[in-house]
């Protein structure tokens, strides 16, 4: 039975394939929520099937008579036949999305039928403002217009090709505007690289299950550094990376990559005030990207579970080493009445634990405090096994008593990342860093030279 607002058919069709299918179980996980069923039953089993699933089992139909029993849920044999009968509606995965968009309709016209009746109750109510109820009426109208699926999934080649289209027409547009005016390989590594090699040396690479934070203050470099250890993750070693974007938009990262591979001035690329042969520079970055292992997410909204299922699905689909999630402090409260402290503690415990059942690498960039400490959860070091923090260098003063700390004398450098804590490393150490902000490019400082290098190798001979 079935209609616009309500449809069984199709709620009992998800059901049953995230019942014999792992695709479709994160595939419902992700898009639903037990609001989007009419049916108590299918919404009680549906809040099973994601207990289990949580767990890390696969809710077939013996685990959820077994769980059932267990919690309750099932007390009758009434109660075994109807979840019986939803089992034997079982679609191939491959058809799972056109159901649940079925599933997503339906509630949302159930939605927009009690947002319209809401509105008529309000306006019958002659102390109501007209005002206001169509403010409030408009808003939820509005919500409802848009996508609820926010997280766009990008694979290499449409980062590449978006990258493209955006310096095309920047650069075009900029033409137009001045006609107007008439005018790393050498490491054997355990895990994916960093870029930075002294940090890889000591590290042996980020390895599956080990889950890294990279703090740094507000503005200083995180998502630089994220994105230069994805490159040198995906570009240059091919290892297979998925970065989880919560703040900046599709266009911002795809120009990002521009600068980063190219040797191109961020702002150039931004502008599009590029010479040809900087144009041609930049759009083979792009096409070097675009044969790399890189995948980005955007997701604006992101709550932990959808972090859970997200990581899930694209590990399954495409097989990822490292996960890169920028930034923790991006993530919504699952229940308002949690501290900030509680809320991250609690992400980076479930980050550990996914790290470690899917076998892959996660860096999750935090907030510092200008202290130095974590914003909102020091606990939250107890879960990592690798704690980076990046420091801008002050001055020359700054940057003198960080060589005299390390022992050596370098090229001048503008960055340290200091290793905090390392299960399988030294801590304790600083590694200078050059950071080039116009290019978006980060790397390791270069000892000074002493002038004695060329003597040694004349003795040589």
């Amino acid at each position: 039975m079935s209609n616009r607002t309500t449809d069984y058919e199709s709620e009992m069709r998800v059901l049953s394939s995230m019942m014999h299918s792992d695709k479709a179980c994160i595939e419902g996980l992700y898009s639903l929520n037990d609001g989007h069923f009419t049916d108590a039953l299918n919404r009680d089993l549906f809040n099973l099937i994601k207990a289990i699933y949580g767990n890390g089992v696969q809710p077939t139909l013996v685990e959820i008579y077994k769980e059932g029993h267990k919690l309750g849920f099932i007390q009758s044999a009434e109660d075994v036949q109807k979840i019986r009968h939803i089992a034997e509606h079982y679609i191939d995965d491959e058809n799972i999305l056109y159901w649940i968009n079925h599933v997503k309709k339906a509630a949302k016209t159930r939605a927009f039928i009690t947002t319209m009746r809401t509105a008529r109750g309000q306006y019958q109510d002659s102390a109501a403002d007209i005002d206001d109820i169509l403010a409030e009426t408009t808003s939820s109208l509005f919500t409802l217009a848009m996508d609820d699926d926010d997280v766009v999934f990008d694979t290499p080649e449409s980062m590449a090709e978006l990258g493209i289209k955006l310096i095309n027409e920047r650069c075009e547009k900029y033409r137009k505007q001045r006609e107007d005016l008439k005018i790393l390989g050498e490491i054997p590594l355990e895990g994916t690289p960093t870029g930075i090699k002294s940090l890889d040396r000591s590290t042996l690479g980020m390895k599956p299950g080990e889950l890294v934070i990279l703090g740094a203050e507000t503005g200083h470099g995180k998502t630089a550094f994220a994105l230069n250890v994805a490159r040198a993750a995906s570009v240059d070693s091919g290892y297979s990376v998925l970065y989880i974007n919560t703040e900046m938009s599709r266009q911002q990262i795809a120009t990002r990559w521009g600068a980063i591979m190219s040797d191109v001035a961020l702002n150039q690329i931004r502008s599009g005030s590029l010479t040809n042969e900087q144009k041609e520079s930049v759009i083979e970055a792009y096409n070097r990207l675009r044969k790399s292992e890189f995948y980005a997410v955007s997701a604006p909204n992101l709550t932990p579970q959808k972090l859970d299922v997200l990581a899930r699905k694209y590990h399954l689909q495409k097989n990822i080493d490292l996960i890169i999630l920028d930034y923790v402090g991006r993530l919504e409260k699952i229940d308002p009445r949690l501290q900030e402290w509680q809320v991250l503690e609690q992400v980076t415990k479930a980050l550990k634990i996914l790290a470690q059942n899917l076998g892959v690498a996660c860096l999750v960039l935090v907030q510092l405090n200008t202290d130095g400490t974590l914003q909102g959860a020091k606990r939250m070091e107890n879960e990592c096994d690798l704690m980076l923090k990046l420091f801008q260098i002050a001055n020359k003063d700054d940057m003198e008593k960080t060589s005299k700390k390390i022992g050596k004398e370098f090229e001048d450098f503008n960055y340290r990342i200091y290793v905090n804590k390392a299960r399988d490393a030294e801590s304790g150490v600083n590694i200078p860093l050059v950071f080039d902000k116009a290019k978006q490019q980060i790397r390791e400082a270069e000892t000074k030279k002493t002038g004695w290098e060329d003597v040694g190798r004349v003795m040589e001979r």
